[in-house]
């Protein structure tokens, strides 16, 4: 079986499972380059990915395309998805049970795909695959997990409130080729920093003179 074969297989899948939490949101699970370098992956679909069953297309989706284009790419070049497949109400964080309820699925669909990189969008993207990263520290740096280039960028909605944090995606964006074309190395993923024990002190003996 193709790719396509196989991601039209795991789409149908996905539609048929009821036990997966948001049915009452539309389906959006991914589009672009299924032979692509990299693979974008948000965190869950906004009102107006719903509506149009497809990722990235208000305006941070705009912002998106916008960026991918500023380093000589596509978006045709590239896969885009999330991590949650259906908008959460009133577009609110995804919950942990709904990203667990649907990792298998974007698992799959990265088996499937297998880009060289995958860039995440935003704290919940970044956290799925580094669990300890921190948005602010991490960001526009490459680490290894699983054999696989995990590169974390800002999430184009926050880029677009606040004009440091535009000056901050642009220039992450622009590491990104250099980072696939493995010109920048790879780090380890970030893990919990455990301080030495300290030596236990011994007390000191009492100079006051016995009583016994």
């Amino acid at each position: 079986m193709d790719k396509q074969a196989e991601l039209e297989k795991l789409e149908a899948e996905m539609a048929a499972d009821v036990t997966l939490p948001l049915r009452e949101s539309n389906l959006v699970f991914g589009e672009g380059n299924i032979d692509c370098e990299v693979m974008f992956v948000g965190e869950a679909p906004g009102q107006n990915e719903d509506r149009l069953k497809r990722p990235f297309v208000g305006r941070g989706g705009q912002l998106l395309d916008r960026m991918i284009q500023s380093i000589g790419w596509q978006r045709a070049d590239v896969y885009i998805t999330n991590i949650v497949k259906r908008r959460p109400p009133d577009n609110r964080d995804p919950s942990p049970e709904e990203i667990a309820a649907y990792r298998p699925y974007l698992a799959r669909q990265i088996e499937i795909i297998n880009p060289k990189a995958i860039a995440t969008l935003g704290r919940f993207s970044m956290n799925y695959f580094l669990p300890l990263a921190k948005i602010t520290r991490d960001r526009g740096r490459g680490f290894l997990v699983d054999g696989r280039l995990i590169f974390p960028l800002l999430h184009p909605a926050a880029a677009l409130r606040s004009t440091q944090m535009m000056q901050m995606l642009e220039e992450d964006f622009k590491k990104l080729p250099a980072v696939v074309r493995g010109e920048i190395t790879a780090e380890l993923p970030p893990s919990i920093v455990i301080a030495p024990a300290r030596k236990e002190e011994k007390p000191e003996k009492s100079k006051q003179s016995k009583l016994f």
